[in-house]
């Protein structure tokens, strides 16, 4: 079991939580991720370590599932039923030179670890910081402080540019010379950025969420088409070359248990009531 030790709403149904777990946290590094079990009877789900101290692991979700939405209901001090990891391969530690470092929605608390990363690596970075609104920008003073450049976009104008991330990043690549892209979010922008980079023959990573159940690769539920075969993101990601990933599969896979899902939290709201 492990204890609630504080909890922040950031923004509408995002949550940022400071569980306890020292094993955890002293083997964790970046691109490193957790599954989390809420309850006995509840799902593995895997979540965002977005930093660490001696004791502690800080997670960072959005109320999406019924199993999020009951994390986000636990008070601090109430017992976790378990939580594994540090899983996935860590991020190398390497200097690219360039980076454009792109997150979308909550993918930006994915964003800070690796960024700060990237930046005590020597590499130069720009980050294109992307929301719906601007209530739903995310770390932005974070991220400012480990990027020499950071443009925010957000879809409907509220804030920073009007637009998509690839726009911001179609103008980044016109004008600059860039080693790396990295891209973290939902997976039809990881797809639209790779699909930009692709012909500009540009190394591109993207932090794939497939769906996940054991978390170490045995029951093969989060296998994605790559190359001319398959990858288990679990223990093979979650960062992967985009360029590889099939996501004319991966798409659909994703969203195979929407019926399931509304069927799931319709049942969790009249339980509620």
């Amino acid at each position: 079991m492990y204890e609630l030790v504080d909890k922040e709403l950031v923004a509408p149904d995002i949550w940022k939580i400071k569980v306890r777990a020292p094993h955890i946290a002293k083997a964790y590094k970046p691109g490193n991720f957790v599954i989390v079990l809420p309850h006995e009877r509840g799902e593995r789900i895997p979540l965002t370590v977005f930093d660490t101290d001696e004791e502690n692991i800080h997670i960072v979700f959005q109320e999406v599932g019924k199993s999020t939405k009951l994390l986000g209901k636990m008070k601090v001090g109430d017992q976790i039923q378990d939580i594994m990891g540090p899983t996935g391969h860590a991020f190398p530690s390497q200097k690219f030179g360039n980076v454009v470092l792109i997150a979308g929605g909550v993918g930006a608390a994915t964003a800070v670890p690796l960024g700060k990363h990237l930046h005590a690596c020597g590499n130069n970075i720009t980050i294109i910081l992307g929301a719906r609104s601007k209530n739903l920008v995310l770390f932005e003073k974070e991220l400012q402080d480990i990027s020499e450049k950071l443009i925010i976009t957000t879809d409907d104008g509220s804030y920073g540019v009007k637009g998509f991330v690839t726009d911001a990043l179609k103008e980044i690549l016109s004008n600059e010379v860039v080693d790396l892209v990295l891209a973290i979010g939902p997976a039809v922008m990881m797809k639209a950025v790779s699909d930009l980079t692709r012909p500009l023959k540009v190394k591109t990573l993207v932090s794939l969420n497939s769906i996940m159940v054991c978390g170490t690769g045995m029951c093969g539920a989060c296998r994605v088409g790559y190359k001319d075969g398959t990858v288990l993101t679990c223990i093979e990601g979650p960062e992967l070359d985009g360029h590889m990933v099939d996501w004319n599969t991966l798409l659909p896979r994703l969203s195979m248990y929407k019926e399931e899902e509304a069927i799931s939290l319709s049942l969790l709201d009249n339980e509620s009531r």
